[in-house]
C-alpha cells in the first residue's frame, strides 16, 4: 500500500511540474504582448492528461469513505495574438482642375479662283509683210522719239476717234509740187532734226506735215517735229526759217495708210467717202503723221496716220 501511495505522489508531482511550466510560458507570452513586441504566433498544445489509478482504501474502510480524486481541469488555451491597429492613411489629394482650352476657329477655305480672261491671239500681218517692230520702252521723264499723237498703233480696217493734245514742235513752212512732194517733205524733216540737235532739244515724237493749201499743181505745208520743251520756256534762236510752235489740238478722226506713198490717193478717197456717208464737215487742213521714215516712196509697208478734224 505504501508503495502504491508513493507512486501516486510521484505522478501527482510530475503533473504539478507540468502545470508550473505551462503557467510560466503563459506569463511570458502576456509580458511580450504588453511590451509591444511582436512575436511569431504560436499555439501551445494542451498537456496530455495523466491517467492515475485510484488510491486503495485502507483496511477496514468502505469504498464510500474513500476520498474521490480531484477532477482534472484542462488548461485554458492561450489566446492568439491580435495584430495591433494599423495607422490611418491620409486621403489622396484631389487632382488639379482641368483648365478648358479655347476652341480654335475652323480654317477659312479659299474662295473659288476667278477665271482669267482669255487673251486673243496676236493679229498676223498679210502675207509678204514683215512683223512690226515692238514699241520701245522709254524711261519715265525721257522723251520718246517714236511717240505718236494717238498714243497707240492704228488699224487699217478701223477709224479711231481721238483727241489731239498740243505739243511743242519745231516748224518749217514750205511748198512743193505733187511730183516732188515726198522728197521735199523728207528734206524738211532732216533740216528740223539738225536744228533740234544744235539747240539741244530731244526729239519727242514722229514728224508731222500739216497741208494748209492744195491745188492741182502742188501744195503748201508746215513740216513739224515734236521736241521737248526748252528749259526755262525760252526758245533758242534757230536758222533756216525754223521756229518753235505747237502741233494742232482738238478732236480728230484717224485713218491709217499702210502702202506705198504713191497710193495715198486711195486712202484719201476712202476718207472722203466716209465723211460724206456720215455727213461730217471737216477743216480744210489735214494732218499726216509719218510712223515710218520717208526713205522710199515705193515701200509697201510705209505707215502714215492721217488726221482730219471736224469743224
Amino acid at each position: 500500500m505504501l508503495r502504491r501511495k508513493g507512486a501516486n505522489r510521484v505522478k501527482l508531482r510530475a503533473v504539478m511540474m507540468r502545470y508550473s511550466r505551462i503557467c510560466v510560458l503563459t506569463l511570458a507570452g502576456l509580458a511580450s504582448l504588453s511590451s509591444g513586441m511582436v512575436f511569431a504566433q504560436a499555439r501551445v498544445a494542451p498537456p496530455t492528461a495523466v491517467e492515475t489509478a485510484p488510491l486503495a482504501p485502507p483496511p477496514g474502510a468502505s469504498p464510500a469513505q474513500m476520498p474521490s480524486a480531484p477532477a482534472q481541469t484542462p488548461p485554458s488555451p492561450v489566446p492568439e495574438a491580435q495584430p495591433g491597429p494599423q495607422p490611418v492613411q491620409p486621403a489622396p489629394p484631389p487632382p488639379n482642375p482641368v483648365t478648358p482650352q479655347p476652341v480654335q476657329p475652323a480654317p477659312t477655305l479659299p474662295g473659288p479662283a476667278e477665271p482669267q480672261p482669255v487673251q486673243p491671239p496676236p493679229t498676223l500681218p498679210p502675207p509678204g509683210q514683215s512683223l512690226p517692230a515692238p514699241p520701245v520702252q522709254q524711261q519715265t521723264g525721257v522723251p520718246d522719239p517714236n511717240a505718236t499723237l494717238a498714243g497707240k498703233r492704228g488699224d487699217a480696217s478701223d477709224i479711231d476717234e481721238i483727241t489731239l493734245a498740243a505739243k511743242p514742235v519745231l516748224l518749217l513752212s514750205g511748198q512743193a509740187s505733187w511730183d516732188q512732194g515726198f522728197q521735199k517733205l523728207s528734206e524738211s524733216f532732216n533740216a528740223l532734226r539738225a536744228e533740234a540737235q544744235k539747240a539741244g532739244l530731244p526729239v519727242a515724237g514722229r514728224p508731222l506735215a500739216l497741208f494748209v493749201e492744195t491745188t492741182d499743181d502742188g501744195f503748201r505745208f508746215d513740216a513739224m517735229l515734236p521736241v521737248a520743251a526748252p528749259a526755262g520756256g525760252q526758245a533758242p534762236a534757230f536758222g533756216g526759217g525754223v521756229k518753235l510752235s505747237a502741233s494742232p489740238m482738238g478732236k480728230a478722226l484717224r485713218f491709217l495708210h499702210v502702202a506705198p506713198y504713191d497710193d495715198i490717193d486711195s486712202t484719201y478717197e476712202t476718207i472722203t467717202a466716209y465723211l460724206e456717208a456720215k455727213s461730217i464737215t471737216v477743216k480744210d487742213a489735214f494732218l499726216e503723221e509719218y510712223v515710218s521714215d520717208l526713205k522710199d516712196p515705193g515701200d509697201p509697208n510705209l505707215e502714215i496716220n492721217v488726221y482730219v478734224q471736224p469743224k
